[in-house]
């Protein structure tokens, strides 16, 4: 069983590169490190969404690029004329490639030819606007498109900021069964970040919970014998105002990489480290006295991208995340990394070996005494057992 505390830690390598007070050395011969941050609760204000998109390098045009294949999109829909393709969401399945914003598109890989359709608009665009939300802001924004298992897609949409899911044949692209409530599974809204996976016949996701955004969520839902868990609401030290990048399926484990603002470093004003977050698949939750509901096994680390040297230089923000591949014969997962908004401006690649990952969170925890105190590691003989 993996069960303990939301506490903090560090990791060690030969890689010379600075960490936390009083850590060890980091992970790989490169330009990264990992340090292990994952908290006991205090109230936390509301979140704001960030980062922005990136503006691109540099643009081709289509008279640049006839030569290849493309896809432009249904062009006879208005609503798509309007707003633009912008894809919420990309999944290759085979030989299969669905992109979905508004409408989901199944698409041929070798040609990028439309295999098939599906339309699913909301009908409570009126509603919204009511509310005071701008018309644009109010259609169903595809948020989650993911396998539920051989046959079936799972697929959730903001629904005119009322999150809503489906499953569909992936054959035919028709529904199955009924509708099933979005909130906790999708964002409201279209700018929200979010992920979200199947592992076990257990679905788990990252995103806003409410109306307002100020509910962020690591989430697991729709098992038939696994409970319901969630991370503490409006608690800084296990979330706070994430950006949610990717998850994975790992062995015993899920992890959700993400971006931040840092409770370790709250001196310094609000600055962004990157993380990744680890929950057991079989986690119970609490007891009616402690965690009721919530994670037990809930642990995360900072996710560490430097330039070695007499003076470190830090890319601190994850911008985007593989899924395990192999570096070396060994798994690992590639990061793209870029500097804080008030730095010079730089980018990274930097990876990380998901056993040097493992051994950061059975490294040593921290702890902060109270909210004015810095962060310590946590007495050997403090830490509870089993973690």
């Amino acid at each position: 069983m993996c069960c303990g505390p939301c506490v903090s830690s560090e990791v060690s390598s030969s890689a010379k590169m600075r960490l936390m007070p009083g850590s060890p050395r980091p992970v790989l011969p490169a330009i990264l490190a990992l340090t292990l941050a994952a908290f006991l609760p205090q109230l936390s204000s509301g979140a704001t969404p960030f980062p922005q998109d990136l503006e691109p390098i540099s643009v081709v045009g289509r008279e640049s690029s006839y030569l290849y294949p493309s896809f432009q999109g249904l062009m006879s829909d208005n609503d798509t004329i309007r707003l633009g393709l912008d894809f919420q969401r990309m999944l290759r399945i085979n030989h299969m490639l669905y992109v979905a914003k508004q409408l989901v598109f199944e698409l041929t890989v070798g040609c990028l030819f439309i295999f098939q359709k599906l339309t699913w608009k909301t009908k409570d665009v009126e509603k919204c606007t009511v509310r005071g939300k701008n018309s644009d802001e109010c259609y169903n924004y595809i948020k989650v498109l993911v396998p539920r298992n051989d046959e079936t897609l799972f697929a959730c949409g903001t629904n005119a900021f009322n999150p809503t899911c489906r499953n569909y044949k992936m054959s035919t692209l028709e529904q199955e069964g009924e509708e099933v409530v979005g909130q906790a599974r999708c964002p409201f809204e279209s700018r929200q970040s979010n992920v979200g996976l199947f592992a076990g016949g257990d679905f788990y996701s990252a995103t806003m919970t409410d109306f307002l955004a100020s509910d962020a969520v690591i989430y697991r839902s729709l098992g038939e014998s696994s409970p319901v868990l969630r991370t503490v609401k409006y608690d800084s030290k296990w979330l706070r105002e994430p950006h949610f990048l990717h998850a994975i399926e790992y062995g015993n484990y899920v992890y959700f990489f993400f971006s931040e603002i840092a409770v370790e470093y709250t001196t310094l004003g609000k600055v962004v480290f990157s993380r990744v977050a680890r929950v057991c698949k079989n986690d119970n939750g609490g007891s009616p006295r402690v965690l009721e509901r919530y994670w037990t096994s809930f642990l995360k680390a900072r996710l560490n991208c430097s330039v070695p040297g007499d003076s470190f230089f830090y890319f601190d923000v994850l911008q985007s995340l593989t899924n395990v591949l192999q570096i070396n014969h060994r798994p690992a997962v590639l990061g793209v990394f870029t500097t804080q908004a008030n730095s010079i401006t730089g980018s990274a690649v930097c990876a990380f070996y998901m056993d040097d990952i493992e051994k950061a969170f059975s490294g040593k925890f921290k702890e902060q005494r109270n909210s004015e105190s810095a962060w310590t590691p946590v007495p050997e003989e403090q830490v509870p057992k089993p973690r």
